[in-house]
């Protein structure tokens, strides 16, 4: 399975970006994973709901332009379908067992995503209704995406 996380803005914190390379090394005894980064558009605090919009075209743009052709994408959505790591570790077994091998997941930025970008979704994943950072939520991400994979192949993992 090809696993590829789409994410906007750089981390810049060390500890996030050891930790994503922990999970990556872990994954690649299960998948082939990738990662894309889209830089952040310059958002003053001071933007209007227009001018914000407009950001999030532009990233949305980009990232269209990065999902591989023919993968399923999942957007992280506040407003998604909230799983727990049995479930999600069921629904991307069920993935596989239909074909779908190439798997995109989408991070937003501060601002979220564009609404061209989360239409284009085939599922809305939500992990919370709380707000997290985007760089720790890549970590969650990661880990839960590893949980899910070790959950399937019927290995240990803690609860």
């Amino acid at each position: 399975m090809k696993t590829t996380i789409i994410s906007v803005g750089k981390i810049k914190e060390k500890f996030f970006t050891e930790a994503m390379k922990e999970y990556a090394k872990r994954l690649s005894k299960y998948c082939k994973f990738f990662e894309e980064v889209i830089p952040d558009e310059r958002a003053d605090d001071n933007y209007s709901a227009a001018e914000i919009e407009q950001v999030k075209l532009k990233e949305g743009q980009k990232i269209l332009n990065r999902i591989p052709k023919n993968s399923y994408i999942i957007v992280l959505d506040i407003k998604g379908k909230q799983l727990s790591s049995e479930e999600f570790s069921k629904k991307l077994s069920k993935l596989a067992l239909e074909g779908k091998s190439d798997i995109t997941f989408i991070i937003g930025g501060s601002n979220g995503l564009s609404e061209e970008v989360i239409s284009s979704a085939d599922f809305k994943l939500s992990f919370s209704k709380m707000t997290f950072p985007h760089q720790l939520f890549k970590v969650i991400l990661l880990e839960q995406i590893y949980r899910a994979f070790k959950i399937n192949a019927g290995e240990i993992y803690h609860k």
